[in-house]
């Protein structure tokens, strides 16, 4: 067994296939089959039922997924130490975010970190909930995440850094409701039309909680794509109500974003692996989290 078959392994699993996986290594299929069998063969055990042009993972190959992790994470992390020594000149880090958090702070942590280590490239894995981010980091996909919760995170193989605050606020169309307003109270949303986002996030939370407490709404659209929160509100569809990451943003394309009373709002967490981090995760930590007493 050597860490190229694991590396090929992992990359059928990510991608769904011998096909796609043998695509993004730049590989023929015929080398990645091979190396596979050869893994196989060595573990004793068949990874992938071969099911037409599928690969579906066997009991064993299912068991095979974190140990596979571990390693390369292990072998990156022995890379990536070597690269330390240069001071970061190069290498990646992997992290995941909720999609508000990607528009922010994520956007400000990214620019700084880059602005110190410019070799580093920072991929950013795309999680829909709080749960999604922490199962990545704790499995080993990617080594740090972003993630908004109304709770502290749990969890005995994370690290949390709470970061900040971010408040819900609603955002409105040009020509909509709440004419030179600042500030709305929750309950001035019964009878609005509202965009929400799915099950599991901060935002879709809130929202159940105004109708779990009598505030009725009609529910216009719902959305997995926050990217589209913004074109669908300036297209009158309905009023969004979103964390204070999308202020800006909003305020840019045009809409406007009002404050909800009573404030209401979501801690926002850096998560990472217990254990020794890269050095390129270690420095992205030591810029999110100011230094005690700074």
């Amino acid at each position: 067994m050597d860490i190229r078959q694991l590396e090929y392994f992992l990359a059928i699993v990510d991608r769904g296939g011998f096909h796609r996986a043998a695509s993004a290594l730049y590989v023929s299929q015929p080398s990645l089959s091979q190396a596979v069998r050869a893994l196989e063969r060595d573990l004793g055990s068949e990874l992938f039922h071969r099911i037409g042009r599928r690969a579906v993972l066997t009991e064993a190959g299912r068991a095979l997924i974190e140990p596979a992790r571990e390693a390369v994470r292990g072998l990156a992390t022995a890379r990536a130490s070597v690269a330390a020594v240069r001071e970061l000149r190069e290498g990646r880090l992997d992290v995941a975010s909720m999609p508000s958090q990607a528009v922010e702070p994520l956007t400000t942590l990214v620019s700084a970190f880059s602005r110190r280590h410019p070799g580093v490239s920072v991929a950013i894995r795309a999680a829909f909930t709080s749960g999604d981010v922490i199962d990545l980091v704790r499995t080993g996909a990617v080594e740090l995440g972003l993630v908004a919760c109304a709770g502290p995170v749990s969890g005995k193989e994370v690290v949390a850094h709470v970061l900040g605050r971010q408040r819900f606020v609603v955002v409105v169309p040009p020509d909509g409701p709440f004419t030179d307003r600042t500030a709305i109270e929750c309950r001035e949303l019964a009878g609005q039309r509202l965009i929400v986002g799915q099950r599991g996030t901060g935002m879709r939370a809130y929202v159940d909680g105004l109708r779990e407490r009598g505030i009725e709404f009609a529910v216009t659209a719902e959305t997995e794509h926050r990217v589209s929160l913004m074109p669908l509100v300036l297209a009158g569809v309905g009023l969004a109500v979103v964390t204070d990451s999308w202020r800006e943003v909003a305020r840019r394309m045009g809409a406007r974003v009002l404050d909800i009373e009573p404030e209401t709002a979501l801690d926002i967490v850096l998560v990472g692996r217990r254990g020794q981090l890269s050095p390129a995760a270690a420095a992205f930590v030591a810029t999110a989290v100011p230094a005690p007493g700074s």
